[in-house]
């Protein structure tokens, strides 16, 4: 009998494929010495018969398919491993969720970093998740504002903070507070915007101030400017009040009336002579243009008073409103000192029928997160949505947008509701009787929703 074998060993990469051939070769000549019996299925002697041809073509056909599969995968690993790509841990089975989850649970690992190339974050779902308890509560953290404690002003249920999102195809590494105080050693972190913003600033600094001993942390408050100090690290998270980033006639002193805003779309200067320096700058704004379907735009100065302002679509004022920021970050920011980050629109949740609550009132006693897949509100507009991509398409200084929008639409049971504050004053008990005038269903509880979003940012640092 004639034994052709071949040992299950380790074969490198470089020399697989002159094994393949080597083993073709060797084939084809045992082919010709042998031939298969019809019946028998076995190798038998032969007088030097020669194999059919097409049985021969097949042969080299499947061979060479298995080469050039493989030279494929060598190719695409070489690809990878010079673009450095290193991809998120994938969701394959219990057992792969349970190691990963020990390794994320681990703050020295860095093969889990996170990599935005190979996640897309807006695909996944909320999972509830009553084992991963918050970092922080309204009653433990000194640096809520009221407008957002809404255990302490009397929310009885607190099922909404034990949703975690988790997306399609990857892990969100967890928020360790100790790896990102390391991070920002000697460095400051501006978050840039209104009072979701804010929102986000908070979160964050709660998120970090647990771990700090007692004296070595601060926090400076302002009606503009505020500034949390972690002294060992010689780091400061702040907080810069710019609604429409651009200035206008309602940054201090706000005016409640929307038709009395004035926008200076072409003016920046101003504020944001105030944000240099800074190592780390967190941008938003969204909600504040959202009053009406005209905004009134002004160009240079209020030299007039406030006469010469054009209505303008707020689409438009939009638009022209980020390319001055745009323009601003492209000419001023060295992106080798600085890292921009550009969060997408926070939505508000105002129609119960939009999730097919029909006998809802707005957001208020929403309990749950909608669970419909790809839900999205007349709260996010997407062509406001378009507009942010457009200008940051064209910028030169690379910005790294959070996308926090579609995660965040589907949180109808998050917002502070009839828990929060009106005008600087916890609303009263007949206020709190009237949802549907007076539930909030733009800001966010804490903690909740903004710590998810102040995740993504650390798994982005």
């Amino acid at each position: 009998m004639f034994h052709h074998s071949v040992a299950l060993t380790f074969i490198p990469p470089i020399t697989l494929p002159c094994f393949i051939l080597q083993l073709s070769f060797s084939l084809l000549l045992h082919c010709e010495l042998v031939h298969i019996h019809p019946f028998n299925m076995g190798w038998t002697k032969s007088a030097k018969r020669k194999l059919s041809f097409p049985i021969i073509t097949a042969i080299i056909c499947t061979l060479t398919f298995i080469f050039l599969l493989y030279t494929e995968r060598i190719s695409t690993i070489s690809y990878g491993s010079i673009l450095r790509f290193k991809p998120c841990p994938k969701r394959n089975s219990a057992d792969d969720r349970e190691l990963q989850s020990d390794q994320l649970d681990n703050p020295t690992d860095e093969s889990l970093d996170f990599d935005p190339d190979e996640c897309s974050v807006t695909h996944g779902k909320w999972v509830f998740n009553t084992s991963i308890k918050p970092l922080y509560s309204d009653m433990t953290c000194p640096f809520i504002d009221k407008q957002y404690s809404c255990i302490k002003n009397g929310r009885n249920d607190s099922d909404y903070r034990y949703w975690e999102w988790q997306p399609d195809d990857c892990m969100l590494p967890r928020f360790d507070p100790e790896i990102a105080l390391r991070k920002l050693r000697g460095k400051r972190l501006m978050f840039v915007g209104d009072s979701l913003q804010r929102n986000q600033w908070e979160s964050f600094v709660c998120l970090i101030e647990s771990v700090i001993p007692k004296g070595k942390k601060s926090m400076k408050r302002g009606h503009v400017h505020s500034v949390f100090k972690a002294k060992e690290y010689d780091a400061t998270i702040e907080f810069y009040w710019a609604p429409f980033l651009v200035e206008s006639n309602t940054d201090i002193p706000i005016k409640s009336d929307p038709k009395q805003r004035i926008i200076k779309v072409d003016s920046i200067a101003q504020r944001a002579k105030h944000w240099l320096g800074a190592d780390i700058l967190v941008f938003n704004t969204y909600v504040w243009w959202m009053s009406g379907l005209k905004t009134k735009a002004l160009w240079g100065e209020f030299e007039n008073g406030e006469e010469g302002y054009e209505e303008l679509d707020t689409t438009v004022s939009y638009r022209v409103a980020l390319r001055t920021w745009a323009n601003w970050i492209d000419s001023t920011v060295d992106p080798k000192k600085t890292r921009v980050f550009f969060t997408t629109m926070s939505p508000s949740h105002q129609k119960n029928k939009e999730w097919g609550n029909i006998n809802g009132i707005r957001c208020y006693n929403e309990t749950r997160p909608v669970m419909k897949k790809g839900h999205w509100g007349t709260g996010s507009n997407k062509e406001m949505m378009n507009v942010v991509a457009n200008v940051m398409g064209r910028m030169k200084v690379p910005v790294t947008v959070l996308n926090i929008t579609q995660l965040s639409e589907y949180r109808i049971d998050a917002h502070t509701s009839i828990y929060g504050e009106l005008r600087g004053k916890l609303l009263t008990a007949e206020q709190r009787a009237n949802p549907l005038h007076f539930a909030d269903c733009i800001h966010w509880c804490l903690p909740g929703v903004p710590d998810t979003w102040n995740q993504l940012l650390f798994a982005y640092l």
